[in-house]
């Protein structure tokens, strides 16, 4: 009888157990994030951060479509595009998740955004910067928050306008975003100024730079300023190696998010003075909503947000509205969510444009100083991303037609 009676318990548990995972799944909506984790962790640890507090808040306010719980499944791409398509491939099949998100590099965001078109799965990319994402191979089913690198070398371009040098050398990592970065900055300031040159170009590998010969590669060339696209430890290098040789001399330098914290912070007290770059001043931003998300930010992690906690925070704060937007978790439906959707975020509202899927968020555009011993961002100003996107036509031209 107890065995019959025991037998007849986890039976009826059986039964239970997919009906309690089936109202689980009704009330949680999975979203799959990926990132560089281990690679790049400056960068890409505050971005999860950023998405760790928006999810937060999200959920502690009632959560998504009417009281669903928003949940984020995190893995590292190891920054290999292969491995970023089969943790793709893995999320949707078996943790069923809406969409997926994040990313770092170009070359993965690419892969992924092919992925996407392939298999019809909804992609938002957080933060990878290439301008095919969106033009030359952009498609219908992947979107692209961060300001494009069109965009942040348009407002670079408008500031090197005005200062009338001529002679331009230029210096970015071998790989799709270092060589979109320049292609549009060459472009943009062209447009500006016909009368400019490009007397040089390095292009060292990533994050296998030999600062010193390009630091005297670029001496050689005698430009009048330099438009800089490297990053990370490749910037660290740079601006070791090029001030011992006074390559920075009385010479204007542009530095493609140079200003960002994840970056600029680490250089201390040999941080470069006077570079007009894109960047983060987090610690002067005076408008509320921005001041609440510093706040917030701060109390969760006992930390300062970096760029790329903006960024994160930014992807769950549109995700969650294109889901409210559409009302539910079906991929079309998001898709046409996402056509036109505008988004409040800590730095004003931002739209993702129905016609190339790129969303308006800007960059903050100043000057690098040091004070009291740390590196800082001054005669900074916030560039809506609208006003240094292509023309519609032009967009078209390079958008295929079908998407």
């Amino acid at each position: 009888m107890f065995r019959s009676h025991f037998t007849g318990i986890v039976a009826a548990v059986g039964l239970m157990l997919p009906a309690l995972s089936a109202g689980h799944a009704a009330d949680t909506v999975k979203i799959g994030d990926m990132n560089s984790y281990k690679r790049i962790p400056a960068f890409t640890l505050p971005y999860k951060s950023g998405v760790d507090l928006a999810v937060s808040q999200i959920n502690a306010s009632g959560g998504v479509m009417g009281g669903k719980k928003l949940e984020v499944i995190s893995r590292d791409d190891q920054g290999q595009p292969g491995e970023a398509v089969k943790i793709a491939e893995e999320m949707f099949t078996r943790e069923n998740v809406a969409l997926i998100t994040g990313n770092l590099f170009s070359h993965v965001g690419l892969a992924l955004a092919s992925y996407a078109d392939q298999k019809k799965r909804l992609y938002l990319a957080a933060e990878p910067l290439s301008d095919a994402l969106v033009w030359e191979k952009g498609n219908r089913y992947t979107f692209r928050l961060r300001a494009s690198t069109y965009m942040q070398a348009a407002m670079l371009a408008e500031q090197a306008a005005k200062t009338g040098k001529k002679k331009w050398a230029t210096i970015a990592p071998n790989y799709a975003y270092g060589k979109d970065a320049v292609a549009a900055f060459k472009k943009t300031l062209t447009a500006l100024d016909p009368e400019v040159e490009f007397v040089a170009e390095q292009w060292p590998a990533l994050f296998k730079i030999d600062a010193a010969a390009e630091a005297q590669a670029l001496e050689a060339a005698k430009p009048e300023a330099i438009y800089n696209v490297t990053f990370g430890s490749d910037l660290a290098k740079f601006v070791r190696e090029g001030s011992v040789r006074n390559l920075f001399d009385d010479r204007l330098v542009l530095g493609l998010l140079g200003g960002e914290p994840e970056y600029l912070d680490p250089l201390k007290d040999e941080a470069p003075e006077g570079w007009i770059v894109t960047g983060y001043p987090w610690y002067a931003i005076e408008d509320d909503a921005h001041k609440k998300f510093v706040a917030d930010y701060q109390a969760m992690f006992n930390d300062y947000p970096r760029n790329g906690a903006l960024v994160g925070y930014n992807t769950i704060l549109s995700i969650a509205a294109a889901l409210n937007k559409a009302g539910s978790t079906d991929t079309e439906k998001l898709v046409e969510a996402f056509k036109g959707l505008d988004v409040e975020t800590p730095i004003g509202k931002i739209t993702y444009r129905a016609l190339d899927h790129q969303s308006t968020m800007g960059a903050y555009v100043g000057k690098t100083a040091v004070k009291d011993g740390k590196p800082v961002m001054v005669d900074w100003e916030y560039k809506d991303g609208a006003n240094y996107l292509p023309s519609d036509d032009d967009v078209r031209a390079m958008r295929p037609a079908s998407n």
